[in-house]
């Protein structure tokens, strides 16, 4: 058969055709570089001994292991607990700076987005290593304090919780900014003006409009900062050194220099499903409170 006197495809058959295409190479990529790997690490977390090369067998005794582990649950707990408390911080002090940059003109708003976005083009080790210096007990601010006087010896200002919030906080701040900056700059001017004109003052127009309607951008900013502070391991172990444990750093730890990569599977594994539990009863809040509004 002649292959030109076949019938063309039509345009929602060509349309399917470029998306299968379109998706194709994404689709692959994450079956290689995510979904595989991760099969993989549940298959490691399941190896009944202390190694996993030359294993062999299913079994959950690291699990039973963690779960029978005080100490792993109070890292755990203290790791829930700085991811709660870097992603409230974050929230309070991003709207503010999220809601001003999405009401700047275009022009304005350009070099103010990108003193926020620059850092997070910096090597996270250096901006580690710089507070570091900064907060040292010869760095920059104890200098300041010897030399005014409000201090007579250096204080010490790293290896504790609140060093390692406050560089947290530094780090992944510009991830609130942006989700409010995002959703605020969608809400119209006229709704404010409308609560102006009803009476309304400032603070009620941002607590009875702005807010509401900003959440989903709040709730989504504040749901990646605690993702990413309760998987960080190098903030942690820099700034806190052993005065603050993370499960970021205890995965780490056991894997790359202890070489126990069962059991640093099995950390990983229970760490992700109390992450999706909890980003899953976040959701189901949401979808509830939306509906009692209705």
């Amino acid at each position: 058969m002649n292959i030109l006197s076949q019938t063309p495809l039509v345009p929602k058959d060509r349309q399917r055709l470029w998306f299968a295409a379109l998706i194709a190479l994404p689709g692959l990529y994450l079956l290689v570089f995510l979904i595989l790997p991760f099969f993989g690490l549940v298959r490691i977390s399941l190896y009944p001994g202390e190694r996993s090369i030359g294993a062999e067998g299913f079994s959950p005794m690291q699990f039973r292991l963690l779960l029978s582990d005080s100490t792993f649950f109070s890292v755990l707990i203290e790791t829930l607990g700085l991811g709660v408390a870097v992603s409230a911080i974050c929230a309070v002090l991003g709207f503010p700076v999220g809601y001003s940059l999405a009401r700047l003109p275009a022009k304005k708003r350009r070099w103010r987005l990108i003193a926020v976005v620059l850092p997070m083009t910096l090597s996270l080790v250096v901006v580690v290593f710089g507070w570091l210096v900064v907060l040292g007990r010869s760095g920059l601010i104890n200098d300041i304090l010897l030399a005014v006087g409000i201090v007579e010896s250096p204080v010490r200002m790293v290896f504790n919780h609140a060093s390692v919030i406050f560089v947290l906080v530094q780090q992944f701040l510009p991830f609130m900014i942006l989700s409010v900056m995002g959703v605020v700059s969608q809400i119209d001017t006229v709704l404010e003006e409308a609560s102006a004109n009803l009476g309304a003052n400032r603070l009620t127009t941002f607590r009875r409009v702005i807010i509401p309607i900003a959440a989903p951008g709040i709730t989504s900013g504040m749901l990646l900062v605690f993702i990413l502070t309760i998987s960080a391991f190098i903030t942690p172990r820099l700034v806190g050194g052993n005065r603050v444990q993370m499960i970021g750093a205890m995965i780490y730890e056991q894997i790359m220099v202890l070489l126990n990569w069962p059991l640093g599977a099995a950390m990983s594994i229970i760490l992700l499903v109390m992450t999706i539990l909890l980003l899953t009863s976040i959701r189901g809040a949401n979808i509830i409170m939306r509906n009692v509004g209705r």
